[in-house]
């Protein structure tokens, strides 16, 4: 959430200084490791994300999965996501800064995420536990048993508590007083640790931590244990092995997963026991391992979910079309040559403006502020996007058979679509970069500082890499017959046109395409207009011009990208003419990536110079190197 009005805290007057910020120690300050640790547990992440949205999926497409059983396992993978979500981007985040701190705010909010993901899913491992006994004990009466009026109010029961409990400890962690250190041995804000600097008396909150933890951890093993003796003495009862067998693997997933043992370590123990190191390494293992291996287990031991994903594998509307054909622009021989000279230069220019902005706001000193760290990440995705239409379309050009394949088309959307959304969001990061350091520039490099810069990039590139898988897979659809393409690339709206029921996807596209221009453009909007206010109020005439100039280049990329942007999707399907669009879509995947490195050399002051500096520094070294060796100097 961006904010865009901060106010100091208000405390009372005390003889301590209170502290507002919270330094996590995280794992090691090793640099080395620290990058081998970011790219590890992005890749768990990554991971974790996949693999419990594939299983959402996976329930909800798949009829055969449409039973108490694997509504729960939804709502398990659900949880999973949330709660490696709570922890793992500000774990990433900080191996890559250099300021580890986090806010009091953010660290209450992080610490009621974790708590309520984690009490949840007790509460949901136990429910899971209690429908496995009645699916197998009373196998008849299981759909009379388990009917949705009795699933949703143990799942809406197991929220509820995971949401109780973390009230409590989020309440009574930060009613107390941090005087002292504000340094945390923890790479997120847990309980142990919090307590730990606290200057206050914390036995209340070791106490309240002691009898709720171990009270719902005991209430939820007891449920566990109790539904598997039932299970096993119905399992005794069984005279065929193929029986037991089937029983066994039906628990077999669900008892691999019940993993209260790690709570009861980390939680249910006296205090003079807890080695924060130790619990530093346990408490990775159950908010980002467990909610990783969760969906493999259920994936590899269960044979209703295995046989769901290779059906979904094998359908038949991904074998009856491999591959697509692209209509491209004209088909016009004279006019295909003429386009991919023109093209060529225009995807040219674009790799040499943009590779060379990224490079310039990397090596030069004058350039390592937030604007021109944000600057970076727009020539990235103007490069990306750009890039992922680009190089196909000039192939088509100069080949006969404009064919792509199913996988390569899927490949294609996919890294569109991450790249053209992350532009979205990272043109109003600027914005909201422009906003602090006019209205605020006093405080500009403590707001703007590093972490935040990395948060507002990172978090715009992950939702967008979820949102583009998201529409990628759901545009499995059956293309039967008609495998014509009237476009020059994959796009979705091309792709909808074909001879399945599109409704749905037209649906989820037009609704997450408004989504992401409306919620970006607001803060781009708010973002202007109290700058203007600021403006207004400034006094000297330099000051207003030179606040003005500020805003120039940003106003002209914002106008031309998100007009072009409503025009092509926020319409309705009657009102589309591919035609149209395509002379739409060639301006925004390839002209504005070109455009926009001109339009920031050519409007600011600090990269002109800069360009200046670097290209003088160039000449230099030529100079240098050709100049001739006199051997009498």
């Amino acid at each position: 959430m961006i904010i865009f009005k901060c106010a100091p805290w208000d405390f009372s007057m005390k003889n301590v200084t209170e502290v507002t910020v919270f330094v996590l120690k995280g794992f090691t300050d090793n640099p080395e490791l620290q990058i081998f640790f970011f790219f590890l547990f992005l890749a768990l992440y990554l991971f974790t994300l996949m693999g419990n949205l594939g299983l959402i999926v996976l329930v909800i497409e798949d009829s055969r999965l449409h039973n108490p059983m694997y509504y729960f396992l939804g709502v398990l993978s659900s949880i999973d996501a949330c709660y490696s979500s709570a922890i793992t981007p500000n774990m990433l985040v900080d191996f890559l800064s250099r300021e580890k701190a986090i806010s009091f705010g953010a660290c209450a909010a992080q610490m009621f995420l974790a708590v309520t993901c984690g009490t949840t899913e007790c509460f949901l491992l136990a429910a899971m536990a209690y429908d496995c006994y009645v699916a197998i004990y009373n196998p008849l009466l299981y759909s009379v048993s388990m009917p949705p009026r009795v699933c949703v109010p143990l799942i809406v029961a197991s929220c509820v508590g995971g949401i109780l409990h973390a009230i409590t400890h989020t309440t009574a962690t930060f009613s107390l007083s941090f005087c002292g250190s504000n340094v945390i041995k923890h790479v997120f804000c847990d309980i142990p640790p919090l307590l730990a600097i606290s200057c206050s008396d914390t036995h209340p909150n070791q106490l309240l931590l002691f009898y709720f933890a171990g009270s719902i951890e005991i209430c939820t093993i007891l449920i566990v244990l109790i539904s598997y003796g039932f299970i096993l003495l119905a399992i005794l009862r069984i005279r065929s092995v193929e029986g037991k067998r089937k029983v066994f693997s039906t628990c077999g997933s669900h008892l691999t997963a019940v993993s209260h043992g790690t709570a009861v370590f980390m939680y249910v123990r006296p205090t003079s026991n807890y080695a924060l190191e130790h619990n530093m390494v346990v408490s990775i293992f159950y908010t980002i391992v467990i909610p990783m291996l969760n969906p493999l287990i259920y994936s590899l031991r269960n044979k209703d979910v295995k046989e769901a994903m290779q059906s979904w594998m094998k359908k038949p509307n991904l074998t009856v079309v491999c591959e697509f054909i692209l209509k491209g622009i004209t088909s016009c021989p004279e006019q295909q040559a003429a386009l991919f000279g023109l093209f060529l230069i225009i995807y040219m220019s674009t790799l040499v403006g943009n590779l060379g902005m990224i490079v310039l706001t990397k090596v030069d000193h004058s350039l390592q502020t937030p604007m021109y760290f944000f600057l970076r990440h727009l020539a990235i995705t103007d490069l990306g996007y750009s890039t992922a239409v680009g190089p196909k379309m000039l192939a088509n050009f100069v080949v006969d058979q404009n064919t792509i394949s199913y996988y390569f088309c899927a490949a294609q959307l996919a890294c569109f679509l991450v790249f053209i959304a992350c532009e979205l969001f990272i043109l109003s990061a600027m914005a909201y970069d422009r906003y602090v350091a006019i209205c605020n520039p006093l405080l500009y490099t403590v707001i703007m500082s590093q972490k935040v810069c990395w948060v507002l990039v990172a978090m715009p590139y992950l939702y967008c890499t979820i949102v583009s898988l998201l529409i990628t897979i759901k545009i499995s659809l059956p293309f039967c017959v008609y495998n014509v393409i009237n476009h020059f690339y994959c796009d979705s709206l091309p792709l909808s046109l074909l001879c399945s029921n599109t409704h749905e996807i037209e649906v989820m596209n037009l609704f997450l395409a408004a989504f992401n221009l409306i919620s970006s453009l607001l803060v781009i909007v708010v973002s202007y207009l109290l700058n203007l206010k600021a403006i207004l109020r400034m006094k000297s005439g330099e000051g207003r011009h030179k606040a003005f100039s500020t805003y120039g280049s940003h106003l002209t990329v914002v106008t031309v990208f998100y007009g072009t942007l409503i025009f092509m999707y926020v319409q309705h399907k009657s009102s589309h003419s591919l035609d149209t669009d395509k002379v739409a879509s060639i301006f925004y995947t390839m002209v504005i990536p070109m455009l926009n490195p001109l339009i920031y050399s050519l409007r600011n002051k600090d990269v002109k110079y800069a360009l200046q500096r670097t290209w003088k520094k160039i000449r230099n070294f030529f100079t240098k190197v050709h100049k001739p060796y006199n051997p009498y100097k």
